[in-house]
């Protein structure tokens, strides 16, 4: 069973860099790890565009915790 999940968590070498320049080009604001913790979720069946949602909710919900902490303090 590991060696069934291995394979679909491992990218061919310099995929992963290929993958964040294109990050970068986009604008995505995405680092090495998130790039590949999304890739990974991809590859399990996790629906993209259900992603990028998520992902663009969480920097909301984090810009909006950083505003209100400025306010504050």
């Amino acid at each position: 069973m590991v060696r069934k999940r291995e394979k679909y968590l491992t990218l061919k070498p310099g995929m992963v860099f290929v993958l964040l320049e294109i990050s970068r080009l986009l604008n995505t604001g995405l680092d090495m790890e998130s790039l590949s913790i999304c890739v990974r979720l991809c590859e399990q069946g996790i629906n993209p565009e259900a992603l990028a949602s998520v992902i663009k909710e969480l920097r909301k919900a984090t810009d909006s915790l950083k505003t209100a902490e400025n306010m504050t303090g």
